[in-house]
């Protein structure tokens, strides 16, 4: 991936009250220096789920000193955040674990992270895109440092779209007419899948214009329910309805079986998404190509669909040397070099910083998309991310109920009733809610 790209990323602007985001946060970072006061270096314990982490702590303790890291695998999703927002409870939370960009409010406003500006908000403002360090700096405060930036791509099986006579879709009323297309010339066949959760509807509301959570009046006032997001779901809803589309989950065995064969023919993704693509579907090297995300029409658009950051969780002992590591992991080329070699499947994964990128890039082996820029195309979707998300401090319960709702009353339901579990959550937490 050209640097330069990664240099044009767009801006997310999420400016949000501190006020808004915490109830319970106190002072700021305890700032322990980088060795124990007997001279033995300081022990850091990192909690994530991510692939080729280890390694990268690994290679870090060979090159410091002062700063040895003890990891610790952990599940990923629901089960992962559990875990660490219940060690810190019980006071024996790790000093850095990864949080992904939806879930820092959550934790910043449930007073689970340490404050980040002194020593890592400057790292945050010239290291990052804008775009991405806006998700976690909130009311001038850092919270958690970026990891990789996620803005959606399309990817589609070249061959099957010239067997079938359709080209790659720049809309989403071109990609709805090829999906007709395909499934009036092979019943089996269908342009993609269309999972009911609560991660891609919200990529695909903020890619419409949706803005889930913003701060009227000092409040906070959720907005999930909103023309935009429900012009997502009625098209889905009726992409679902008129069976064009599968209802397969993401990742499941019948999504990647599904793929595999060749009766699903596109699928929605981000720049992570290849790299599962790439191992699982080897014998499908060339056959695969990749492109920026269809839109409503007008000047292309994205929205961000994950996306990880590094946090230090409140009560670290030795803040200050959580920095330090964070900053290594997060923008030296050292650490994706690591990362990178102890992978047992290719990454994909689209590092915020361009240092990191620029070594990620160089690794990729291109030859699966037919020697198609991978890293240059997702680095050039960063800068189509719509301005103004903001991811709301009560993502679990909205992530959790939309799913519940969707799957028994459709798309419409879920959003309504996600609308109404955010307003709940927002109160039962003593965060002020806008009338």
């Amino acid at each position: 991936m050209k640097v330069q790209s990664l240099r044009a990323y767009g801006a997310v602007a999420a400016a949000v009250s501190l006020a808004l985001l915490t109830t319970a946060c106190g002072a700021g970072s305890t700032n322990s220096p980088a060795a124990a006061d007997d001279g033995k270096p300081v022990t850091l314990t990192y909690w994530t789920w991510t692939g080729g982490a280890e390694a990268a702590a690994a290679a870090f303790n060979k090159t410091h000193t002062d700063v040895q890291v003890r990891f610790s695998q952990i599940p990923g999703g629901a089960d992962g955040y559990s875990k660490i927002s219940n060690a810190i409870k019980a006071g024996d939370a790790p000093d850095v674990a990864t949080i992904e960009y939806s879930m820092v409010p959550e934790f910043a406003s449930q007073g689970y992270l340490e404050d980040l500006t002194a020593s890592s908000g400057e790292l945050v403002e010239k290291s990052f895109p804008a775009g991405v360090q806006n998700l976690v700096t909130f009311g001038g405060k850092t919270w958690s440092v970026p990891f990789d930036a996620t803005p959606q791509v399309y990817f589609y099986r070249k061959d099957l779209f010239e067997k079938y006579g359709v080209t790659v879709p720049k809309t989403w009323d071109e990609y709805r007419a090829a999906a007709e297309r395909i499934k009036a010339a092979d019943p089996e066949a269908r342009m993609g899948s269309f999972p009911t959760d609560a991660p891609l509807q919200a990529a695909l509301s903020w890619q419409a214009g949706a803005k889930w959570f913003q701060i009227a009046d000092g409040a906070w006032k959720p907005e999930i329910n909103d023309a935009p997001s429900q012009k997502v779901a009625a098209f889905w809803q009726g992409m679902l309805d008129d069976d064009l589309v599968f209802n397969y989950g993401a990742g499941t065995p019948e999504e990647n079986k599904s793929k595999a064969d060749g009766t699903t023919v596109s699928v929605l993704g981000a720049a992570w998404s290849a790299g599962g693509m790439v191992s699982t579907m080897p014998d499908l090297k060339e056959k695969w190509g990749v492109a920026p995300i269809p839109h409503w029409g007008g000047t292309p658009a994205s929205g961000m669909y994950g996306g990880t950051s590094f946090a230090v969780t409140k009560g670290s002992k030795h803040a200050k040397a959580a920095a330090e590591f964070i900053k290594w992991v997060t923008t030296d080329p050292a650490s994706m070099e690591a990362r990178i070699s102890a992978l047992k499947n290719p990454s994909s994964a689209l590092p915020a910083n361009p240092a990191m990128a620029a070594v990620a890039a160089k690794a990729f082996d291109t030859s699966y998309f037919g020697g198609q820029d991978l890293y240059g195309l997702t680095g050039q979707q960063v800068g189509t991310i719509v301005p103004g998300w903001t991811w709301g401090p009560v993502w679990g319960e909205v992530n959790a109920d939309f799913k519940d709702e969707a799957a028994k009353h459709g798309l419409a339901g879920g959003l309504a009733k996600a609308q109404e579990s955010a307003r709940t959550a927002i109160e039962s937490r003593g965060l002020k809610l806008a009338k």
